[in-house]
């Protein structure tokens, strides 16, 4: 294997218990923050939950002489929408998708918007509109005012191309529930845990269990670590954040199953070595193919975060904290509990054989997750 770091050898087992306190104390600073936003009187809540969770209007406008994105943002946050989500179309270069949350004042728990028919019988209008469709007439409102500081819209009958002196047109106008965002969110939940069962499920029958745990629990610590960041600093959760966080899952596994491996081969070519010694001399073999595989990550996800523009912030700041929290945790995490569960194991075994006259146990630091009696 190609080296650009050769005989590193630091005593990463030595620092696994400053190492797991720093995690601890992240991971305490994200519940503190949670825990604070949630119950503080007026508040935030404890995550920044974008349009797709939270719910909101989804405007299409078609535009003759398409503004950048930051001019429909600042003409927006005019307006008082500070948190809009703003896609270029990418069939379409002339259309953006513009997504607003749900406004203060109008009711959220009602069902998905219907088209709003006519009045009838001379009663007033307002009181046959159902409160989702004044959700998404009040979004619409909201859009079209900001849009107008760019120009005239164009006629309800008339094309964009038919209207001269419009400069825009709204083509499309959709409501997100608050229903489908939750909907949207447990399937997300669902979907990062069954990823981490299938993890679970193939280490264990690849190497042991006491690996498999290793590894599950340094991608949970992964996740929550990534959330605590996410809600300490309040940055919108999306779904393409959730996106992220599924990334980073199989990001995070791939280390911790390079160590793994590693630490398989040497039980069987230094059965003279203490399973401490082996651990952490994996650990250094290994750390040259993960300095050049993470730090080309990390440059790239990097790049994301400060040219990806606020479309894919969320995105790229997850993957940012990820791909450190995944390095450290394969180091400090994964292999630590790993080889302290095995070596527990491996003692309790050692207690539980009777020892035949002539026969010597191998240590547990000097077999595999299997404990047999040998004769040497």
């Amino acid at each position: 294997m190609f080296e650009i770091f050769k005989d590193i050898n630091v005593n990463w087992m030595g620092l696994r218990k400053p190492l797991i306190m720093l995690s601890i104390a992240v991971l305490l600073a994200g519940l503190v923050s949670a825990i604070g936003r949630q119950l503080t009187e007026g508040g935030t809540d404890a995550f920044n939950l974008g349009v797709d969770f939270q719910g909101g209007t989804v405007i299409t406008a078609k535009f003759n002489g398409k503004p950048s994105e930051d001019e429909l943002r600042s003409s927006l946050q005019q307006q008082g929408v500070t948190d809009a989500v703003i896609q270029s179309s990418i069939d379409k270069q002339d259309e953006v998708l513009i997504k607003v949350p749900l406004f203060e004042g109008v009711e959220a728990n009602q069902p998905a918007a219907a088209p709003i028919n006519a009045p009838a019988n001379g009663q007033n209008p307002a009181e046959n509109v159902p409160v989702a469709n004044t959700q998404v007439n009040k979004g619409r409102e909201t859009v079209k005012n900001a849009l107008d500081t760019f120009g005239k819209e164009a006629e309800a009958t008339l094309s964009l191309a038919d209207d001269p002196n419009a400069r825009y047109k709204i083509v499309g106008t959709d409501s997100v529930g608050p229903v489908a965002g939750a909907q949207l969110r447990n399937q997300a939940v669902i979907a990062t845990l069954l990823g981490m069962i299938g993890i679970l499920l193939f280490i264990a029958f690849r190497y042991d269990w006491t690996y498999a745990a290793g590894a599950v629990i340094a991608v949970f610590h992964d996740v929550l670590i990534t959330l605590a960041f996410f809600s300490v600093f309040q940055w919108e959760v999306s779904l393409t954040v959730l996106a992220a966080l599924l990334t980073l899952v199989g990001f995070s596994v791939n280390d911790s199953i390079v160590i793994f491996d590693r630490i398989r081969e040497n039980l069987t070519l230094h059965r003279g070595k203490s399973l401490y010694q082996l651990t952490n001399d994996s650990i250094n073999q290994t750390m040259s193919r993960t300095i050049v595989t993470n730090g080309l990550v990390f440059l790239s996800v990097l790049a994301l975060v400060i040219f990806g523009g606020e479309v894919l912030r969320g995105f790229s700041l997850a993957l940012f904290v990820g791909s450190i929290t995944g390095t450290f945790s394969t180091i400090a995490i994964a292999s630590p509990i790993a080889i302290w569960w095995q070596d527990k194991l491996g003692a309790a075994k050692v207690k539980d054989v009777a020892i035949k006259p002539g026969e010597k146990l191998a240590s547990a630091s000097r077999r595999s997750v299997t404990r047999r009696p040998v004769t040497r």
